[in-house]
């Protein structure tokens, strides 16, 4: 129970550290049709997993409980690219080229199809009603 209210605070936080850095962006008027604020977030969320994933893994510095919080909770809320990005890179970095290239293929066409595929559902969904 400890784990889940420690990933939920930071679940929390990261929540609202992404509705902020999404908002803040738009207002930079730029004349791309790229969604800046979800880019901003995904890369920043990605910096942020590779520096606390290497810093769990050769020192002391974080906790089990510190990396709950920060990168299972704040970074897992504010974008699950990040993790997606670690285990990728996991797998290669573990001679796994496969299933690397696995992931990515299954991540991008499932992701998209699900989406797709959700909203005929709620289209059929209204049609219904």
């Amino acid at each position: 129970m400890r784990d889940i209210l420690i990933i939920g605070a930071g679940g929390f936080i990261g929540a609202v550290l992404r509705y902020l850095a999404i908002l803040s962006m738009q207002l930079f008027k730029t004349k791309t049709q790229i969604p800046m604020g979800t880019l901003l977030v995904n890369v920043a969320g990605c910096l942020l997993i590779g520096f606390l994933a290497v810093m769990a893994e050769n020192s002391k510095l974080i906790s089990t409980d510190t990396r709950n919080f920060l990168v299972v909770g704040i970074l897992g809320a504010f974008t699950t690219f990040s993790t997606f990005g670690y285990e990728s890179v996991f797998l290669l970095k573990h001679g796994l080229n496969f299933h690397f290239a696995l992931n990515i293929l299954l991540q991008l066409v499932l992701g998209f199809a699900a989406v797709w595929g959700g909203m005929a559902l709620a289209r059929l969904f209204q049609i219904r009603l």
